[in-house]
């Protein structure tokens, strides 16, 4: 299994599609792993060469105890796209993997094609997630996984993909998530996303009560030049609710 080692970390990474299509980096959210994307890979792997990464105590990942920052978290995805020879890629991120790729794309510009931010935001409540962090490092992944899945999914998800969500998540190492999660509580992106020149697709869920379009998608595409925007039915997991109208959003705009 590939792994790239960095500073505190240990990055799982996979390579999937085709060598010579163009490069597309796909980042998952907090409290899932690169297999938020399987059902949509059948779709994405005959156009585009394909990179998913583990976040940093996330999945395989491994991660050291303490907070992490987006910065850093932008640099893993740097080190593992230099590993895996991406020099130039497009980026799709779902919550916190579309927070990476905005500090990403401010800090390495020179790298990104496009941006597709997937059920995100550039501006979370700070307080929320310091307790959230607090918790989890007292009491572990079970005393928070209510209020996650309340916002991971609808009741329109299929039952088995609840099950399977939730497994996950109660199983994940609480040190990588809550230090993830103070990469969330600490983002100050809101100011400085004006500055993204990448060309950038916001995707929003009519069922996302974690970062819905009224107070976050809104502010993404007021703010970001020229910003296409993309409603889906689905929640915050949209690759699980919708992957094939995902998919499809992905592939126009990208190729377009």
């Amino acid at each position: 299994m590939p792994f790239k080692q960095v500073p505190g970390a240990g990055l799982y990474w996979k390579r999937d599609g085709r060598d010579e299509a163009p490069a597309l980096v796909l980042l998952n959210s907090i409290g899932t792993d690169m297999d938020l994307w399987d059902s949509m890979l059948p779709a994405l792997r005959t156009r585009f060469a394909l990179l998913r990464i583990d976040a940093r105590g996330h999945g395989a990942s491994r991660a050291g105890p303490g907070d992490i920052s987006m910065a850093r978290l932008a640099e893993d995805v740097l080190a593992v796209a230099d590993a895996a020879q991406f020099g130039h890629f497009a980026l799709a991120g779902v919550s916190l993997g579309g927070m990476v790729g905005m500090e990403l794309a401010l800090s390495a510009p020179q790298r990104l094609a496009k941006l597709a931010l997937i059920c995100t935001s550039a501006t979370m409540d700070s307080t929320a997630w310091s307790e959230r962090v607090a918790k989890v490092r007292q009491e572990g992944m079970a005393s928070i996984a209510d209020l996650a899945m309340g916002r991971f999914l609808s009741d329109e998800a299929e039952p088995a993909v609840v099950e399977s969500v939730r497994r996950q998540l109660v199983g994940m190492d609480a040190e990588g998530y809550a230090g993830c999660a103070a990469a969330i509580r600490d983002m100050d992106l809101g100011s400085c996303i004006r500055g993204i020149r990448a060309p950038t697709l916001v995707v929003t869920g009519t069922r996302d009560t974690s970062t819905p379009f009224e107070g976050h998608g809104e502010h993404l595409l007021a703010r970001i030049p020229g910003a296409a925007h993309v409603a889906l039915e689905a929640a915050h997991l949209a690759p699980l609710e919708a992957p094939e109208a995902l998919a499809n959003a992905l592939i126009s705009f990208l190729e377009s």
